[in-house]
């Protein structure tokens, strides 16, 4: 009996020794952290995520989830309770995705900040902060995939479309011209090889012109040259120029001296010639004027001795 009192001391001692290297060993494992819970509200799918997993902020461990439970005010609403360090800058643009961990599928929810208003976001049990979730990166592809796949099953239809035989046949038409353009091209190089054999001809003409030219230019030149040599003696003094400046001058005191010495002895033999004329004339008329005289004149009307005539 005392063999059996003695083992039963032993195994109590035991069991209290190990119950107090437990206790002591969860005193000082304890959380010593005050976590700061804050709250994630969203429609989204959110595949993958459990209590425990991991809080990160911009890829730094920060908190865990604590729970995860639909919002009894606002169906289809899930909320995500998190606790994080109290040192985490959770602000007013903090917002929250879900990342996946490898191929694990394991999600964890993502912390980041854009930055348009930093103004912190304090948070209590009593009165818990909410934070913004948006659309995963697996979220985005598989709204992006669903488009894609549209696109894709559109442009089936429009190849399933271009492929029926009315177009088929079209398209080998097109097909066929495109061969036969084909082939008028490569006649065009056999027609241009008689030009190309010309053009060596064709340059050395060409040169030749320009030497031409260029021997033309110089002539011109020369030309221009002996035709200022020449207005330049035409227009120095005692020049042809004024040589028959001073001819014209002369003739024109020659003309002046003509109009005022000449020209009144003109007058003159003209006057002269028309009284011979008009003495011709009352000849002519009146003969017997030689030996007679000639007759007196009848006096005119207002003259003296004019007598009107009677009826």
């Amino acid at each position: 009996m005392e063999n059996k009192s003695h083992a039963l001391i032993a195994g109590v001692f035991t069991l209290v020794l190990l119950a107090a290297a437990i206790l002591i060993g969860i005193w000082f494992n304890r959380d010593q952290v005050q976590w700061v819970p804050y709250q994630i509200a969203t429609k989204l799918s959110i595949p993958g995520l459990n209590p425990q997993a991991d809080v990160r902020y911009r890829g730094l461990d920060v908190g865990k989830v604590n729970e995860i439970y639909f919002d009894p005010n606002v169906p289809g609403q899930i909320l995500v309770q998190i606790s994080v360090k109290p040192d985490t800058p959770i602000t007013q643009s903090t917002f929250a995705t879900l990342g996946y961990q490898g191929v694990t599928g394991i999600a964890y929810v993502q912390l980041d900040d854009d930055g348009s208003r930093p103004v912190r976001v304090p948070s209590s049990p009593e009165q818990i902060a909410r934070i913004e979730m948006r659309p995963s990166l697996f979220d985005q592809l598989q709204n992006r995939g669903l488009a894609i796949l549209e696109q894709t099953e559109e442009v089936a239809k429009r190849i399933n479309t271009m492929l029926d035989p009315a177009n088929q046949k079209a398209i080998l038409g097109a097909f066929d011209n495109v061969s036969k353009a084909a082939t008028a091209l490569e006649t065009i190089p056999r027609n241009l090889q008689p030009t190309l054999d010309r053009l060596p001809a064709v340059t050395a003409q060409a040169q030749q012109t320009l030497a031409t030219l260029n021997s033309l230019s110089r002539d011109a030149g020369n030309l221009t040259r002996s035709l200022n040599g020449l207005t330049t003696s035409l227009q120095g003094p005692n020049g042809a120029i004024e040589r028959v400046t001073n001819s014209v001058e002369q003739v024109g005191a020659v003309a002046n001296r003509i109009e005022f010495e000449t020209l009144p002895l003109a007058n003159d033999a003209r006057s002269s010639l028309r009284a011979l004329n008009r003495t011709l004339d009352n000849l002519s008329e009146r003969p017997q004027s030689v030996l007679f005289g000639s007759p007196e004149i009848e006096p005119g009307p207002g003259e003296s001795g004019f007598n009107p005539p009677t009826n």
